[in-house]
């Protein structure tokens, strides 16, 4: 019985491990999550703080969805919007440190994804010359 009993406390621990990964990286992908928001915090880091210039450097997305996924940083802690008051009204986004703790989180999709087209290129060519 003793086996068993230790079998089942590791297969507990394992199991508590997968639950305690599996939230964190839910609570990740909750904050940082989706096609747009790190694009947004990358397109930010590079001096483009305005919404048209965000716009325009992250393409494909849309005015509301931008909208959308900018209050979500905010409300994350990633970014701030400053409001400046005068005529004309200016809007701009300012990173706020916090945001700082995803470089290596960027680094690190940056060189997998790299990896992973050079991978796709090298899968694809093998396809096409064993077609031949």
């Amino acid at each position: 019985m003793k086996k068993e009993d230790e079998a089942l406390q590791n297969s507990k621990e394992f199991s508590d491990d997968c639950h305690k990964l599996l939230a964190s990286v839910s609570d990740a992908m909750y904050a940082i999550g989706g096609k747009w928001k790190l694009m947004i915090i990358i397109a930010m880091a590079r001096g483009n703080n305005r919404f048209t210039e965000l716009q325009r450097m992250v393409k494909g997305i849309s005015a509301r969805v931008l909208s959308s996924e900018l209050k979500e940083l905010e409300m994350n802690g990633f970014i701030v919007k400053k409001v400046s008051v005068g005529y004309p009204v200016s809007i701009t986004y300012e990173l706020l440190p916090y945001s700082e703790t995803l470089e290596e989180v960027v680094s690190a999709l940056s060189t997998w994804g790299a990896q992973h087209l050079d991978k796709i290129k090298s899968d694809m060519s093998k396809d096409n010359s064993a077609k031949r």
